[in-house]
């Protein structure tokens, strides 16, 4: 039977760790995004003809907000998957360290 292990448990272990601050981090600035957080408009991709251009000039911009939130919620949901992954390996690798051959 083929094994599923393909990493180390030190490098498991560093993409827990990665994993977990990638979760808080990205969540957190998904919150803020999602609040309309005046401190983060330079990471909103807007140009001068999306103030221009709308009829009401805020909600253009807003929208952009809610999709970068929505994108940094993803970013998160990808690392909680690879946290997981990372955890199956420190498993396999613990269990492996039992192991007779």
């Amino acid at each position: 039977m083929p094994s599923l292990l393909f990493c180390g448990p030190k490098m498991a272990a560093c993409g827990m760790v990665i994993s977990i601050w990638g979760v808080i981090m990205l969540a957190m600035l998904g919150i803020f995004f999602s609040t309309n957080s005046a401190v983060l408009i330079e990471d909103v991709p807007f140009t001068e003809a999306d103030i221009r251009e709308d009829k009401q000039p805020p909600q253009r911009i807003y929208a952009l907000y809610r999709q970068v939130g929505i994108n940094c919620f993803i970013a998160a949901a990808v690392y909680v998957a690879v946290g997981a992954i990372s955890l199956c390996q420190v498993r396999l690798n613990k269990r492996q360290e039992y192991m007779v051959t």
